[in-house]
């Protein structure tokens, strides 16, 4: 019975001006998968072979704790060149790498098969969408020196 007490005496206390206070559970809650590092300048000059497309990337990171499928999610630059996850599930804590070249997927490494660059070296955003269009997180960078960013 006291424990009642208690608790109705903390939900009057949050009760402020006639408008209850927000639960804990309903701030926004950071995504789980988010743009890790973009390395949007592969080395050496850009001549488009598909070795340097393939160290152009973006890498992805599932901060949550458990798998997460990537199933009609995207990733696009600011041109509006887009890659869209076929079915790969994201293991916890894991990383996948979205490669500008062309390659064989798996479940660390994914290629849009591109024959040219797509992220920009002096200026670009790489922008992660949820299949339904949601905007997750984006990475945007001005040229550096170094060739990557961490995001």
């Amino acid at each position: 019975m006291f424990g009642r007490r208690v608790a109705a005496v903390a939900c009057a206390v949050a009760v402020v001006g006639g408008l209850a206070a927000a639960p804990a559970q309903a701030a926004a809650k950071p995504a789980k998968v988010r743009i890790a590092k973009v390395y949007y300048d592969s080395p050496g000059p850009d001549r488009g072979s598909n070795s340097s497309l393939n160290h152009e990337w973006v890498a992805l990171h599932n901060y949550g704790g458990k798998a997460k499928d990537l199933y009609g999610y995207t990733v696009r630059d600011r041109s509006n060149h887009v890659y869209r996850f076929g079915h790969v599930s994201l293991r916890a804590g894991k990383t996948i790498y979205v490669h500008t070249g062309r390659g064989k997927n798996g479940t660390v490494h994914v290629y849009q098969g591109r024959r040219w660059y797509v992220w920009n070296n002096t200026s670009d955003a790489a922008t992660l969408r949820t299949r339904y269009g949601t905007k997750i997180d984006v990475c945007s960078w001005s040229h550096t020196g170094k060739g990557w960013k961490n995001c």
